[in-house]
C-alpha cells in the first residue's frame, strides 16, 4: 500500500467522496423497508390515505436522495480509478524505458504489454468496484442487520446461521481461485507474446508460407488461456449460485417462521415485509463483499507482476557516475582488457580479453562470422550493456563516469535490425534531431543517398510510412536509418551491418559522404564483405569473442589467417558469379 499510496494521495478527495456518498445511497436502502412496514402496519391497516401519501411522499424524496449519492459515488469511484490507473501506467512505462537491454531480456515483450494494459485494469476494476463497494456493502450489512434484530430479534438468529456458512464458502472459493487467475495472466502473456511477434514478422510469414504453423501456435497459445481462464472461473461461478441458493432457503425459512408469528400475532405483516427485505440486503452485501474479494484475488495477482517489474533493479544507472556534466567532444575509443558474459553464471565469454584504441576520426572495420561478437562488441561504447571485466573508455574516460544521456547523445548507433516508426519520413528522420529543419534533414538523406528515392515518393519526405516502414524496401529503411543517425552529428557513428541490403555502388557512395562529410567522427563498420571495410583506417578481425587479427587490409592479407580465408572465400565467390 506505501508503494501506491503516491497514487491514491493527488485524488484523495475523490477516494473519500466515493465511498462517502455510496453510504448516502445506503442509508436510504436501510429506511425504505422500515417505511413499507409503517404503510402496511398503519396506512393500510387503518385505511388511511393521508399517513399512505405522506410516507410515499418520503419514500419518493428518500428515492432521489439515494440516486444522487448512487450517482456521485459511481462518478468519484471511476474517476479515482482512472487517475489511479494513468498514473500507474505512466511510471511503469517509464520504468521500462529506463531499462537497460539485460533487464529488458528478463521479460517478454508480450508480458510487458500484459502489465502495462490487463494487469493495470485488474487493479482500475478493483479501485473502482472497491471504492462503490467498500462502505455500501457492510454500511448495509450493519444497518439491515440492526434494523432486523431491533424489529424482531428471534427471527433474526437466522441470519447468524446463515452468514457464518456463507463466509466460508466464499474464503473457501476465493483460497482456491488465487493461484489459478496468476496462471491465467501467464497464459495471457503467451498469447501477447505470440500475437505480437505474428504481426511483427508477417511478412516473413507469408514468404514462407508458414499461416498454417503460426496459426496452430497461435491456436494452441490461445487454448491454453481459454483453458486456465476456466479453470479460474469455474470456481468464481459457484459463487452465485451459493449466493442465491442461500438467500432463496433464508427468506423460505424467514417467511415460514415469520408466517406462524403473524397467525400468532407476536409480529405485524408489514414488519415481515420489511425483515424479507432485510434479509435480502444482508445476503447482498454478503454477495457484494465476496465479489469485491473475488476480484481483490485477481487484482493482488495482478499487482505481483506489476512489482516485478517496478522492483526490478536497473543494472545500467547514473548513480556512480563522477563526470556527469562531461559530454563526448572527440570520439576516441579505448578498450582496455574488457570480458563479457550474457548470463553471469556462465563460464563461457561472449567477448574475451579485447584491447585495442581507435583515434578521433578513424573509420574501423569490424569483421568475423556470425556469433564472432561483433555487435556485442560495439554495444559497450554507448553501454548498452555493461563490461564484466576490463573497461571502455571514451575520450579517456569510462563511458561508466557519463551520464547515460550525454554519452548516447555522442554516439549514434544503427542496428543490425532497422526500425522506422510510424508517421512520415520526416518526422522519423528528425530523431537524429528533433529541432532540425527539412534542409537539414534532406543534406543527411543526401549524404546517406536516400534523397533520390525520397524525392521520387509523391509526398516526399511527408510521405507516411507504416509500422516499422512496412512500405519500404530493406535496402530503403538502411538508408533511411543511416540519414537518421547522421542527423544527430554524432562524435561516434556505429553501423552495424547496416549496408548489407545496399547494391555495392550504393554502398559506395555512402562510404565516400563518410569521409568527406564526417571527417571529425570516430566510424565503426561492421560489416559481412570484405569491399566494405578494405579502405578503413583500421579493421577489427572477430573471433570466438576474440581480436584475432588487427591492421589494415594489406597487413592483415599478409599476418591473418582468419581475415585470409574471409577474403579468399569472397573473391572466389565474386570470380564464380
Amino acid at each position: 500500500m506505501k508503494r501506491y499510496g503516491k497514487y491514491i494521495k493527488p485524488y484523495l478527495s475523490a477516494f473519500i467522496l466515493g465511498p462517502v456518498m455510496m453510504i448516502v445511497e445506503v442509508i436510504g436502502e436501510v429506511m425504505l423497508p422500515a417505511m413499507m412496514a409503517d404503510i402496511i402496519n398503519v396506512g393500510a391497516a387503518n385505511h388511511d390515505i393521508g399517513y399512505i401519501v405522506s410516507k410515499g411522499i418520503m419514500m419518493i424524496a428518500t428515492a432521489f436522495i439515494m440516486m444522487a449519492g448512487g450517482i456521485g459515488g459511481a462518478w468519484f469511484a471511476v474517476k479515482a480509478a482512472m487517475h489511479f490507473g494513468r498514473d500507474l501506467r505512466k511510471d511503469l512505462f517509464q520504468k521500462v524505458q529506463k531499462f537497460s537491454f539485460a533487464n529488458i531480456d528478463s521479460f517478454s515483450t508480450g508480458s510487458l504489454v500484459t502489465r502495462l494494459t490487463n494487469d493495470i485494469t485488474q487493479m482500475q476494476n478493483l479501485i473502482m468496484m472497491g471504492l462503490r463497494m467498500m462502505l455500501r456493502a457492510p454500511g448495509m450489512l450493519i444497518g439491515a442487520v440492526i434494523m432486523a434484530f431491533m424489529m424482531n430479534a428471534s427471527l433474526a438468529v437466522i441470519i447468524l446461521i446463515v452468514a457464518p456458512l456463507l463466509a466460508i464458502a466464499i474464503g473457501t472459493i476465493i483460497r482456491i481461485a488465487f493461484p489459478r487467475f496468476e496462471v491465467m495472466q501467464k497464459k495471457l502473456d503467451r498469447l501477447n507474446s505470440t500475437i505480437q511477434e505474428v504481426l511483427t514478422n508477417i511478412r516473413v510469414i507469408k514468404s514462407f508460407v508458414r499461416e498454417d504453423y503460426e496459426e496452430e501456435q497461435f491456436a494452441d497459445a490461445n487454448e491454453d488461456l481459454k483453458k486456465s481462464s476456466l479453470n479460474a472461473f469455474k470456481v468464481v461461478i459457484i459463487q452465485m449460485p451459493i449466493m442465491t441458493f442461500a438467500m432463496n432457503v433464508t427468506v423460505i425459512a424467514v417467511v415460514w417462521f415469520g408466517g406462524n408469528q403473524i397467525l400468532n400475532g407476536t409480529m405485524q405483516v408489514g414488519d415481515l415485509t420489511a425483515f424479507t427485505t432485510y434479509v435480502t440486503q444482508i445476503l447482498m452485501s454478503l454477495m457484494m463483499l465476496a465479489m469485491v474479494l473475488l476480484q481483490s484475488s485477481r487484482a493482488v495477482a495482478s499487482s505481483r507482476r506489476i512489482s516485478e517489474v517496478l522492483d526490478t533493479e536497473i543494472d545500467l544507472t547514473d548513480e556512480a557516475s563522477t563526470c556527469t556534466d562531461r559530454i563526448v567532444t572527440e570520439g576516441k575509443i579505448e578498450f582496455r582488457h574488457v570480458s563479457f558474459r550474457y548470463y553471469k553464471n556462465n563460464q563461457e565469454k561472449v567477448l574475451d580479453d579485447i584491447h585495442f584504441v581507435i583515434e578521433p576520426g578513424q573509420t574501423v572495420g569490424i569483421i568475423g562470422s556470425t556469433g564472432s561478437g561483433k555487435t556485442t562488441l560495439v554495444q559497450m561504447i554507448p553501454r548498452l550493456y555493461d563490461v564484466d571485466e576490463g573497461d571502455v573508455m571514451v575520450d579517456g574516460v569510462s563511458v561508466k563516469e557519463y551520464s547515460l544521456k550525454n554519452l548516447r547523445n555522442g554516439v549514434s548507433m544503427v542496428l543490425q535490425k532497422n526500425v522506422l516508426f510510424s508517421g512520415t519520413i520526416l518526422e522519423n528522420l528528425q530523431w537524429g534531431d528533433e529541432h532540425a529543419t527539412e534542409a537539414e534533414v534532406r543534406k543527411a538523406a543526401m549524404a546517406a543517398q536516400a534523397d533520390d528515392f525520397v524525392s521520387h515518393f509523391p509526398d516526399g519526405y511527408e510521405t507516411e510510412l507504416g509500422q516499422g516502414g512496412v512500405n519500404v524496401s530493406g535496402g530503403q529503411k538502411q538508408r533511411l536509418c543511416i540519414a537518421r543517425a547522421l542527423l544527430k552529428k554524432p562524435k561516434i557513428l556505429i553501423l552495424d551491418d547496416s549496408t548489407s541490403a545496399v547494391d555495392t555502388a550504393t554502398e559506395a557512395k555512402i562510404r565516400e559522404c563518410f569521409h568527406t562529410t564526417l571527417k571529425q567522427t570516430t566510424k565503426l563498420i561492421i560489416a559481412q564483405r570484405i569491399s566494405s571495410v578494405m579502405d578503413a583506417d583500421m579493421i577489427l578481425v572477430m573471433e570466438e569473442g576474440r581480436i584475432v587479427g588487427k591492421g589494415r587490409h594489406d597487413e592483415l592479407l599478409a599476418s591473418c589467417s582468419a581475415y585470409q580465408e574471409i577474403y579468399d572465400s569472397q573473391m572466389d565467390r565474386e570470380v564464380g558469379a
